[in-house]
């Protein structure tokens, strides 16, 4: 009796040349590759379009694309879907979540809601598409500070649902605002102790800092800003050597820009690379590759929730 010779599995196979063969890919689904700073820097360096997630929303809106793969987690290829309800939104692994959208439950923040009557919603655009449901408004870290000035004073704002953005806005702003108490693991991992210790040993280093880090991080910092703008500003500083408090991905597009600097990420309060997205390092080019190839993992919404969704990104858009 003889073997069976099994064929190979062609569905999982993986090409020698992942670069070739996903842009051969993005050829014949007319497709887009969107990724967020905080991917690995094979990803980044494939992507037709990197940026921090007002840029990502703005390019997911524009785009002629039929397919768009989107190399980040699922609020931001959500966006993508809501923005975009007849095109295929592809995201490389399902399981790359948020830990701050995460942090909002969508029944428990609506009794927070009607806890707050009469309360205008600015829901920062990391969370689902349940809570951007349900939001007036959506934001961004590069524009909370310029919408929340748009509205009128006398309006009172839930802001939801980083707790460390909503605070900082707060100061920015003068406003008083009332906040859900979310948080991003990786922007609350940094140590105060450990990056004062590290600016000694460095003395002429400037912190720059995302405004998710805890009010102790951004008190040593030189400059606060979203990914954009922390890229941009390592860019311009006369300084040569930055301690960057945010994911480290971003590192990658700094060293490109400006390879004669010297840039060091934060450290952790443990020994441990707390300060890498654990849900964004999820993506790999192999299933990046193969989500095109296969044409999934899809994101899906209900239509009742996509509709509700779109007007506060629409909103975010215009005041933007």
């Amino acid at each position: 009796m003889f073997a069976t010779v099994q064929p190979p599995n062609t569905i999982n196979s993986i090409p020698n040349d992942l670069f070739a063969a996903i842009r051969e890919l993005k050829k014949d689904l007319n497709a887009i590759i969107l990724a967020h700073y905080y991917q690995d820097s094979d990803i980044q360096d494939i992507a037709d379009y990197i940026g921090d997630s007002l840029g990502l929303s703005q390019k997911a809106a524009s785009t002629n694309a039929d397919v768009i793969v989107f190399a980040g987690v699922h609020f931001m290829a959500e966006t993508a879907k809501i923005l975009n309800p007849d095109k295929l939104v592809l995201l490389p692994d399902l399981e790359a979540g948020c830990s701050l959208a995460d942090s909002c439950p969508p029944q428990e923040f609506k009794a927070f809601k009607e806890a707050h009557p009469g309360h205008l919603v600015i829901s920062y655009i990391n969370c689902t598409a349940e809570i951007k449901a349900m939001s007036d408004i959506i934001c961004t870290s590069s524009n909370a500070v310029k919408i929340v000035n748009q509205i009128p004073q006398d309006q009172p704002i839930i802001f939801a649902p980083d707790r460390n953005l909503g605070r900082y806005v707060a100061e920015q702003t003068g406003r008083d605002l009332v906040l859900w108490q979310g948080s991003c693991i990786v922007h609350e991992t940094f140590s105060e102790k450990k990056i004062v210790q590290l600016q000694m040993q460095y003395p002429e280093a400037e912190i720059i800092a995302h405004p998710e880090c805890e009010p102790a991080v951004l008190s040593h910092a030189k400059y606060i800003g979203s990914t954009t703008a922390l890229l941009k500003y390592s860019q311009q500083s006369q300084s040569s050597t930055f301690i960057i408090a945010t994911e480290p991905g971003i590192i990658h597009q700094m060293e490109k820009a400006a390879p004669d600097k010297k840039f060091i990420p934060a450290p952790a309060m443990n020994n441990c690379a707390c300060n890498e997205c654990p849900y964004m390092r999820l993506n790999t080019l192999e299933k990046l590759y193969l989500a095109m190839k296969n044409k999934k993992p899809e994101i899906t919404l209900a239509e009742d929730i996509r509709i509700a969704a779109l007007k506060p990104i629409q909103r975010m858009l215009e005041m933007s």
